[in-house]
């Protein structure tokens, strides 16, 4: 979803609870990913792996100039010949301590052992953010929490990984009473980057000469005589 999408989509939202509770947890994230931290994981379910969550906090890392927001992406089945950051396993958890973030996404509840590793990460001092399914024991874990709504019953399969550069997977804008988990992540991601985004320079110059682009063309022609 582009800058022009999430724009659009924001301007549906107006008015409802959304935006403030997106940046909200948006900015609790940037918090705990402060410079000098332990890292930012992200991690999903064995049913659910957030591709697309990474891409975009990627993606925000490099254009606001935040590196800590790229994230590492913990994957519970990892494939013969997986590169090394694809390679990542449940593992990665347990040396998680203090200054690190662990952001917990997934679209149904997490199972005991995931439970159990985001359990001993928070007790050694990691932060823990948890996206989706409101899980209520999830949420006890969690410093902050931001629940989307339940997806279709088909919803839940690993999503395939992205098909490169160019890919499209904008969804059509939602109406704001079932906003579902893939646009709240879209929110986030562009909340998280966002405040932090450099002012583009010469920005007065350009719109002053915009200024006078548009008064000369507003102005009416000269006299022939």
């Amino acid at each position: 979803m582009d800058a022009v999408r999430v724009a659009l989509l924001r301007e549906v939202l107006a008015g409802t609870e959304w935006i403030e509770a997106t940046r909200r947890f948006a900015g609790s994230l940037r918090a705990a990913v402060a410079p000098h931290g332990g890292g930012l994981l992200l991690v999903g379910t064995a049913g659910y792996e957030p591709w697309h969550l990474a891409a975009h906090l990627d993606d925000e890392a490099a254009w606001s100039g935040l590196p800590e927001l790229s994230p590492t992406l913990v994957r519970h089945r990892i494939p013969a010949g997986a590169p090394a950051h694809l390679a990542v396993g449940p593992g990665r958890l347990a040396a998680a301590g203090r200054g690190a973030t662990l952001l917990v996404v997934t679209p149904e509840p997490p199972d005991g052992g995931l439970l159990e590793r985001v359990h001993d990460a928070r007790r050694n001092g990691a932060t823990v953010l948890a996206l989706g399914s409101g899980d209520r024991d999830l949420h006890t874990l969690a410093h902050d929490a931001l629940t989307a709504a339940p997806p279709p019953e088909d919803a839940t399969a690993t999503p395939a990984a992205p098909a490169g550069p160019g890919a499209r997977d904008a969804p059509d804008l939602p109406r704001p009473a079932d906003l579902d988990l893939d646009t709240v992540q879209h929110l986030v991601s562009a909340a998280a980057g966002e405040n932090s985004r450099p002012a583009p320079r010469h920005r007065s110059r350009f719109r002053d000469r915009l200024s006078r682009l548009a008064e000369t063309l507003a102005a009416p022609p000269p006299p022939r005589w």
